[in-house]
């Protein structure tokens, strides 16, 4: 049996200069060669920290289970689409969450975090914010490259056109809360920020809004981080401290020893499974709270 590739802690980190920061595709195999000690090691490594699609589902898509259809609403200058996912059995009006991806659009695995978030009992909308760009594309790196050309007061407004259109759904109770994964954590943010109506948001290792931006946050938040993600952690006392002097609802959880990203089971590399359980389970119980 072929033994397993070393991945050092300064791999995962390159990894994710090269996914949220300045490092280029080139640049970062030139890295990761020059860290693994060899061409073969660093193309072997490389898959690992990366999310693999071809990763089985949690929850398989064709789950009788679960209702499921794609759906459009109007947005800014514009129609949303997304992935809509409720419980087969549903009998009456459910809570519902929005569910924002990564800096990846709307691909295979956030679908999956629908899917399971639905079987928690709520109505679960994936927006895919790349749709005003034609959609999320199956190159992942092209869309990093688009998320990148959003304008950023456009994404915001298709934002809270979501949480409105959630809210008039006919299988919504009308309560909406919003959970985003580090391009979506940082949307979280922003939307709280921008929607009153918001009634929950989760963000998983975001981007924290501005400190002077925080005394229009109404939603109380569950903010999720990992213990070694210095990039994104280097705002949590700012943010802490903001939230506080405006008498804001908050908690806080930092997961020890887990990368950005631990929550992504389709990164074999950085997905941490007893940490992404344990958000999970507080995330779920924190919406059912809140949400009704």
């Amino acid at each position: 049996m072929q033994e397993q590739p070393k991945i050092t802690q300064a791999m995962i980190d390159a990894y994710d200069e090269y996914t949220h920061l300045t490092l280029d595709r080139r640049g970062f195999m030139t890295k990761l060669t020059r860290l693994a000690g060899s061409g073969a090691a660093a193309a072997a490594i490389a898959p690992l920290l990366a999310a693999n699609r071809a990763h089985a589902a949690m929850v398989a898509a064709d789950d009788d289970r679960l209702s499921i259809e794609t759906v459009t609403w109007p947005g800014a200058g514009g129609e949303m689409s997304g992935y809509l996912a409720m419980p087969a059995d549903r009998s009456g009006p459910l809570p519902a969450v929005i569910v924002i991806h990564e800096n990846r659009g709307l691909n295979p695995h956030i679908q999956d975090v629908a899917r399971r978030m639905a079987l928690e009992g709520f109505v679960a909308l994936a927006p895919d914010f790349l749709s005003p760009l034609g959609g999320t594309p199956e190159d992942e790196d092209k869309a990093r490259e688009m998320i990148g050309q959003l304008d950023g007061a456009q994404r915001i407004a298709n934002s809270v056109a979501t949480v409105a259109f959630l809210a008039g759904h006919e299988a919504s109770n009308g309560n909406v809360g919003a959970v985003g994964f580090c391009w979506g954590g940082g949307a979280v943010n922003d939307l709280a920020v921008n929607a009153p109506d918001l009634d929950a948001g989760v963000a998983y290792y975001g981007r924290q809004a501005s400190a002077d931006a925080v005394g229009s946050i109404e939603a109380p938040l569950m903010l999720h981080y990992a213990g070694l993600d210095e990039r994104i952690n280097a705002g949590i006392d700012a943010y802490r401290a903001a939230l506080e002097a405006a008498g804001k609802e908050f908690t806080i959880h930092i997961y020890d020893g887990v990368n950005h990203a631990f929550n992504n089971d389709t990164s074999a590399a950085r997905y941490d499974e007893e940490a992404a359980k344990l958000a999970w389970q507080r995330t779920v119980d924190f919406f059912r709270e809140k949400l009704g």
